[in-house]
């Protein structure tokens, strides 16, 4: 329980269902220097490959450097499941495109590219939650983003404790307002793809 917080770091679960996950989570995170466009482009690089097996997802800022991409799912599947998928997708972006993306959470092999972590998708790990303030200066804000706005390459920078009540203002809704009610599963055959 994280009480008395500016960070709130939830599991990618709910309490009704600690052991079956309902959210997966790929954390983009690009090494010193690479310019924000990269990251945008393999969130929506990423966006379209889970579209392509069948699955919906939403990204948000992380308040640092980075993209969470987030797939909500039926809590059907455990943590061990729900990680082998994680993993399958993060080297399957590896394996297309060595040059840009990396799963290997070390700093020296970040070299140049974008660290795609699964790893926020095991049982007890857990992820920066959507408008969750980060300790940081300027008190920048995990926030929830429209693909649009990924495409245009809104910079998370804009986003802080002071910033984002205008946002939600302006734009009428929340961006996850749909999040909850996204009804999907891992379906049988790419469940048998990935191995699980």
């Amino acid at each position: 329980m994280q009480m008395d917080v500016v960070e709130i770091h939830p599991w990618g679960s709910t309490i009704k269902q600690l052991d079956d996950p309902d959210r997966v989570t790929f954390d983009l995170d690009a090494d010193e220097g690479l310019p924000w466009q990269r990251i945008t482009e393999a969130a929506l690089h990423l966006r379209e490959a889970l579209l392509a097996i069948g699955l919906k997802s939403f990204a948000k800022t992380t308040g640092g450097k980075g993209l969470h991409v987030v797939v909500p799912l039926a809590p059907k599947l455990g943590w061990d499941e729900i990680r082998v998928f994680a993993k399958w997708v993060a080297d399957s972006f590896v394996a297309q495109r060595p040059e840009d993306f990396t799963a290997n959470m070390a700093k020296t092999a970040r070299h140049g590219r974008i660290y795609i972590d699964y790893l926020r998708n095991g049982r007890g790990a857990t992820a920066v939650g959507a408008y969750t303030p980060r300790a940081r200066e300027g008190a920048p804000v995990s926030t929830p983003l429209l693909w649009d706005e990924v495409k245009i390459g809104l910079h998370p920078d804009g986003f802080t404790v002071d910033t984002v009540p205008e946002r939600l203002g302006g734009l009428g809704s929340d961006p996850w307002a749909d999040i909850g009610k996204v009804r999907q599963s891992l379906s049988a055959p790419l469940r048998r793809r990935v191995g699980i």
